[in-house]
């Protein structure tokens, strides 16, 4: 694994500086979208970067703006300021395909991403996703009713994590946002290639997210991989090589 890089960054007038890493390289351009909280310095967006490295492939990391090296305030970001940050970097650094490695709530922005650029360039422009314990419409089944209400009526819910040292914080705005966005309730209209990883020992996304998920979409071509002992991070060597070798497979197909 390759030493952390200092990141380029993406400057944007009256928008957060978004920092980011760029290896150029054949296409399809891998991108990667980090979960909640989450930023490019994780070890999957790391170990998938290193792989592009040593074999000559296009891929693009990023940390939304809020989040890890990027400017910007968390509490102000929504789902679809998250999204606009991705394809703000896409449209600055990708001039063709791209095949869009989801992780978590980042599975969402990944499906959102998706539906943004094949409706504006094609649906040639996305050659295929991968999502990580992908979790599209988590506003809605990941909190209970109390705590929707605490969400409401006091602007703000915070949670502890065992995923950092900083609580979670869902912001009314984020949760507004996710719950305008949701996709799970009709067809979604993709049609490229989609693979689908989840840990069956997930506690934060249950593993039928995928499944409900693979109905959804519009594609023939989907792929869910249930991994037997996975957790929420799927985050083991055997994991990563599996991500790995899941998104080598997609970059190759002709």
């Amino acid at each position: 694994m390759t030493e952390p890089a200092v990141p380029d960054y993406l400057e944007r007038p009256g928008r957060p500086r978004l920092a980011y890493r760029h290896a150029a390289g054949a296409g399809p351009t891998v991108v990667f979208l980090p979960g909640y909280m989450s930023d490019m310095a994780g070890g999957k967006a790391t170990a998938l970067f290193d792989w592009a490295v040593a074999e000559g492939r296009a891929c693009l990391l990023l940390d939304y703006a809020g989040c890890g090296l990027s400017d910007g305030s968390f509490a102000d970001q929504t789902l679809l300021d998250w999204r606009g940050d991705i394809l703000d970097l896409i449209d600055a650094k990708v001039g063709g395909p791209v095949i869009v490695v989801g992780s978590s709530m980042g599975g969402w922005l990944m499906l959102l991403t998706a539906l943004a650029l094949v409706r504006r360039d094609g649906p040639s422009r996305v050659a295929a996703l991968v999502g990580i314990a992908a979790a599209p419409d988590f506003t809605d089944w990941g909190f209970n009713d109390a705590e929707k209400a605490i969400i409401l009526a006091e602007g703000a819910l915070i949670e502890e994590t065992p995923y950092g040292d900083q609580p979670y914080m869902t912001t009314r705005a984020f949760w507004q946002s996710g719950e305008a966005n949701r996709l799970l309730t009709a067809e979604i209209p993709l049609s490229c290639p989609v693979r689908l990883l989840h840990g069956q020992e997930d506690r934060d996304v249950p593993s039928d997210t995928s499944l409900r998920l693979a109905a959804a979409l519009a594609s023939d071509d989907v792929q869910v991989t249930l991994v037997k002992g996975g957790d929420h991070r799927l985050s083991r060597d055997t994991d990563i090589a599996l991500l790995i070798d899941t998104v080598a497979r997609l970059a190759t197909h002709k």
